[in-house]
């Protein structure tokens, strides 16, 4: 060879082949198969062993019998058809094919020619693996088709029951995309084929095909047309669960446009079919292509013109009464769907002008106010009870209520699990071994009364230190293996007579110490874990979390159990993938043991008619956007139940689902899936059914539902004036926006004697912040007959009572408040917390409570302590140590009065007029005094009687300077 200059270059000698470099990626590509291969059956073999420990084997092997046969199934059609028309098109080749160099078909052929059946064999495979992937992921949608029960309600457009939609539609959608897919990829590949072996050949007046070419493609365009005619059929019933621009489901021209467009399609497309398969017989591809035109013109101007011209011509002229209907059907349809179509809506006075009388008689009786903030006294909770800093509890507790004492009336009480944080131990305490065999799980809850402070205003526990004493009988050692902060896994157990080497019980000694020396230690016997002590298992444990010390430590023994997939949720979620579980698991003492419960709902995207909404979106508020609360998946549902309470030991990890909607269909389907996994309701114990509770999140989504569709009357809801927001959380830190969080508490609707404890929130009119209405739910499932039912106060729209921002910026900014805590605002070393702004219906009005909380800065130990208590009722505002204190205030009684029946309505107390303007400062003066006074005696309620009666000084006294002299 020669240069662009023409001059010799010197030919290199051949390179010797590179026997390393060819072992080598072979065995590269080997050992990446065998990872591979070795990660998926360590997957699978593990959790069969997690499966078999916590008895649910049964599940783990239908699902993954259902996945492989589906995989098999429909991936070897899906396979074997493709190739089967690969061969078939190459068999059926011409016999000779002009060759031209210059042709890509030719060197194709020259390529695929020596290596065809290899390229089948791996093509084969690919598409095998690839379909049948696709289709076990289906496995849910297939086992809910096979054992779909009835609703026993039928949509009003075709009259089909709900179980249709439901359960069969989305298998025949997924059978019909499957397929439609698989004559697609067919039909490429057999042109492809026919391509490079000349059964297709270009030339300048377009593609020829041969006979055979001619009838085979005929026969798959036929196959995958007659597919289109299904899919025409399913897209109508599609429509009745489509999301749309005014509603969801069907409209107006739905019924009368797209749905005949479709039924006229569905003839159009079955007689393109037959003409293509009429080609078999007929050689001229005249009519089949005629005929897809037909189809292609048809779909564009009866599927999409025709629909178009009649909503912008005659629907949207008219919508409100042509959409009339439709939107009743979707209101319908839709409360159906989320549970809430029995709701009781109830028109509120919202009284503001009470006698103190009518009013602390009232509060007496009605409520029962939960003080303790859930978001704000986990320091305080840690701090007094932490024991050792390897112990915590969660960033924000939960609420629950207990029978104290003698007390039949249940009490609310907040209540955490003190669990194991390994944080918390010091740096040189962090190894392997004490991280997976030493330090392995909390101890015992904590518990506090929800409406009362000690007396520096700490919490008044109920059940406090290790081991625990108080009055939630806990009779079992209540050791947390099991719970929302454990370790990634620990390996407990060991041989009998072995010494104990678990952190148990914490015995003296500084905290800062060597926590192992001042501690007794415990060896698990409980039935929970995946034994571990043959080598075999050992391995798989290894490989899974990758730590090769599972294999090597003496720790490991024969009798070594590991315990893994400890969070509460998780669990249910892994026995009952079928369930989305609730974003809040809550500890209580049920029989003595300590359990974790978690609610479990049954959800669909394919109930007819009804909205769809976003769980993640309709569940967000400021508990799931601090991560103090699980967020739920982005799923968009248009069907949701509380159909499952589970719980879980938090000793053993044993998980038990118990039936609780005895009517959801969708449960019943699952329970024939899955027979046996839940239990009935009547299993339910009544110590366990004490504590179980309406769930949050449902609540959420039904209080995000009934935003709008607390209407019911079509136009109104085509108006849309009557809307309502969820307001925006007061409480929550710096600009957020984040939404108010639904409170549990103990509190009385009109019409009730007895406070019941509640899951409770409230409404704004859309775009104003006054109060709109307050919703509260029965959260005592001890009450069959009431539990669950929702009750919606609604204010008249005259009434402005002011909504939540409204009244948090009024306690702020109140004269008798502000002076109180003026101190600590000036303090560097003081900050103040408010706490959940709490809306209670009393004495046929709305009394508002906030606690006030102080906690110390820059100490170390400090937390928040709850010092004071807001309230007020109809624009009066009190203040003071204890509710009824703030309440005498807001009253506007003397501390130590009795309110007399016959008091006029609470008016703010004017001073007389006739005094003049130097005589009225120095009233000011005095009151100013006096409230310094009562304020260092800790008398909160004189303070900011004082305080008030000074600032209307202060006026009077302006008013009479700027007053013209007479």
């Amino acid at each position: 060879m020669s240069d662009i200059f023409g001059t010799p270059r010197p030919r290199s000698a051949p390179r010797p082949p590179d026997g390393r470099r060819r072992v080598l990626v072979p065995t590269l590509v080997t050992l990446a198969v065998l990872l591979f291969l070795g990660s998926i059956f360590t997957s699978v073999w593990t959790d069969r062993l997690w499966f078999k420990s916590v008895g649910y084997s049964g599940v783990f092997q239908s699902v993954l019998t259902t996945r492989i046969l589906l995989f098999l199934v429909m991936g070897l059609i899906f396979g074997l058809f493709v190739v089967a028309n690969l061969y078939i098109a190459y068999r059926t080749r011409p016999d000779s094919v002009p060759v031209r160099r210059d042709d890509p078909a030719y060197r194709y052929r020259l390529a695929l020619t020596p290596i065809l059946r290899p390229v089948l064999i791996v093509v084969g495979i690919i598409l095998t693996a690839f379909a049948g992937s696709v289709a076990a992921s289906h496995w849910d949608t297939y086992k809910m088709w096979r054992n779909s029960t009835s609703f026993g309600v039928k949509d009003p457009q075709f009259h089909k029951d709900v179980s249709f939609y439901v359960f069969d539609y989305p298998w025949f959608r997924f059978v019909t995309s499957f397929s439609f897919a698989m004559i697609v990829i067919t039909v490429l590949a057999v042109v492809f084929v026919n391509y490079v072996y000349g059964g297709i050949r270009i030339s300048g007046r377009g593609p020829k095909l041969t006979r055979a070419a001619q009838v085979h493609l005929s026969v798959l365009v036929g196959l995958g047309v007659l597919l289109r005619a299904v899919s025409y059929y399913l897209d109508r019933f599609g429509l009745a669960i489509g999301s749309g621009k005014l509603i969801d489901g069907i409209t107006y021209t739905d019924a009368n446009a797209r749905i005949p467009s479709k039924n006229i399609l569905i003839y159009v497309a079955i007689l393109c079919a037959i003409l293509f398969f009429a080609s078999i017989f007929v050689r001229s591809w005249a009519l089949p292509a005629m005929s897809l035109g037909l189809l292609g013109i048809a779909s564009i101007l009866i599927g999409a013109i025709w629909p178009a011209v009649m909503q912008g011509f005659q629907v949207n002229p008219s919508e409100p009464d042509k959409e009339g209907k439709y939107i009743a059907r979707n209101i319908t349809a839709t409360r159906e769907a989320y549970d809430v179509a029995d709701v009781e809506v109830e028109s509120y006075s919202a009284n503001t002008t009470l006698t103190p009388a009518q009013l602390a008689a009232s509060a007496e009786s009605r409520v029962s106010t939960r003080l303790l903030d859930p978001t704000l006294i986990s320091p305080a909770f840690e701090q007094l009870q932490q024991v050792r800093g390897y112990y915590a509890v969660p960033t924000t507790l939960d609420v629950d209520r207990y029978k104290l004492g003698d007390d039949a009336q249940p009490q609310d009480i907040i209540i955490a699990a003190r669990e194991l944080d390994l944080s918390g131990l010091q740096s040189s305490q962090r190894n392997w071994a004490n991280d997976h065999t030493v330090y392995t799980h909390g101890y015992g809850v904590i518990a506090a009364r929800g409406n009362q402070r000690g007396p520096n205003g700490e919490p008044v526990f109920v059940e406090r230190d290790i081991p625990p004493v108080g009055e939630l009988k806990t009779t079992t050692p209540p050791r947390i293996y099991f719970g929302e902060q454990s370790p990634t896994y620990s390996i407990v157990g060991g041989p009998k007579g072995a010494k104990p080497i678990e952190v148990d019980i914490p015995r003296g000694g500084a905290s800062g110490g060597d926590d192992k020396a001042n501690a007794t230690q415990n060896t698990y016997d409980g039935k929970g874990g995946v034994p571990i002590g043959g080598i075999f298992n050992k391995a798989l444990y290894a490989f899974k979390f990758a730590e090769p010390k599972i294999v090597l430590s003496s720790r490991v023994n024969s009798n070594s159990k590991i315990l893994y997939d400890r969070e509460p949720r998780k669990r249910v979620e892994k026995v009952a993938p079928w369930l989305t579980v609730d974003g809040d698991s809550y500890p209580a003492v049920v029989n003595g043991r300590v359990v974790w419960i978690v609610d479990g709902y049954t959800t669909s995207n394919s109930y007819p008619n009804s909205e769809h909404r976003s769980l993640k979106e309709a569940t967000a508020d400021t508990l799931t956007e601090g991560e103090s609360q699980a967020a739920l998946p982005t799923d968009e549902v248009n069907y949701m139940r509380n159909s499952v309470k589970a719980v879980v030991d938090a000793y053993d990890g044993t998980v038990k689902l118990y039936q609780w909607d005895t009517k959801d269909p969708v449960l019943k389907t699952w329970m024939k899936v899955f027979p046996d996994v839940v239990e009935p309701k009547t299993a339910i114990s009544q110590d366990l059914l004490e504590h179980l509770r309406y769930p949050v999140d449902l609540f959420k989504v039904q209080r995000d539902v009934l935003q709008r569709y607390h209407v019911t009357e079509e136009q109104t809801f085509y108006e849309d004036g009557e809307r309502w927001k969820v307001p925006e959380d007061p409480a929550a830190p710096g600009t957020s926006t984040a939404l108010q969080p639904p409170y549990y508490l103990s509190t009385a609707v009109p019409g009730e004697d007895t406070p019941k404890f509640s899951v409770t929130s409230v409404y704004l009119p859309n775009s104003r912040q006054n109060l709109a209405a307050f919703v509260s739910v029965n959260s005592e499932a001890t009450d069959t007959e009431n539990f669950g039912k929702m009750k919606i106060l609604q204010l008249p729209s005259e009434t402005q009572i002011q909504g939540p921002s409204q009244i948090a910026n009024a306690f702020q900014t109140d004269k008798g408040v502000s002076q109180a805590l003026l101190q600590y605002q000036q303090s560097k070393t003081a900050s103040i917390l408010y706490g959940n702004l709490l809306t209670l219906p009393v004495g046929n009005g709305l009394l508002y409570v906030q606690p006030v909380y102080i906690r110390r800065s820059a100490v170390e130990g400090s937390y928040p302590v709850l010092q004071f208590v807001i309230a007020s009722f109809g624009g009066d505002v009190g203040f003071g140590t204890t509710l009824d204190e703030a309440l005498r205030v807001a009253l506007g009684l003397e501390e130590g009065s009795t309110p007399d029946d016959t008091e006029s309505p609470t008016t703010p107390t004017t001073p007389g007029t006739a005094k003049s303007a130097s005589q009225l400062l120095a009233d000011a003066s005095t009151y100013y005094e006096q409230a310094q006074d009562a304020l260092k005696k800790g008398d909160l309620a004189t303070y900011q009687k004082r305080i008030n009666q000074m600032a209307d000084s202060l006026e009077a006294a302006k008013k009479a300077i700027d007053a013209p002299a007479k």
